[in-house]
């Protein structure tokens, strides 16, 4: 009897113990994932936003638009207010490219309220080394 509350007591125990989660990366720890196996590029002022519409907030340190080959990785003004969770609403100034005068506005994607802005600055493109295969 003794034996079957000790072994009940001690499944209980690991069941009431706080699950293990994976540590959180930070934001730039994310972005050099996002980054591995790619080399910078010279930064450019602007971008396609058609071409790039895919689209990253990594927490606080940066956005990081388009997929595939080649990614610009756009690290703001006041980044530590980005939070994977926004959504991003843009106005193009003058053109239909995505440039380094323009302004983003941050909405919580919950409510969608207006949570403040980010200045841009210029995109780095950083592109996917090519292997050669024999």
């Amino acid at each position: 009897m003794n034996k079957a509350i000790v072994l009940l007591a001690a499944g209980a125990s690991l069941l009431a113990a706080p699950v293990m989660a994976a540590p959180r990366l930070t934001g730039e720890a994310r972005l050099a994932d996002i980054l591995k196996g790619r080399v910078p590029g010279k930064p450019v002022d602007c971008i396609d936003p058609r071409i790039n519409s895919d689209t990253q907030i990594v927490d606080g340190t940066a956005i990081v638009y388009g997929s595939g080959r080649t990614v610009y990785v756009q690290r703001t003004d006041n980044a530590r207010s980005l939070r994977s969770d926004d959504m991003l609403v843009t106005t193009l100034r003058g053109s239909s490219q995505l440039c380094s005068i323009d302004v983003v506005h941050l909405h919580d994607r919950s409510g969608g309220w207006n949570r403040g802005f980010v200045g841009l600055n210029k995109f780095v493109p950083y592109t996917r080394e090519h292997v050669a295969r024999n």
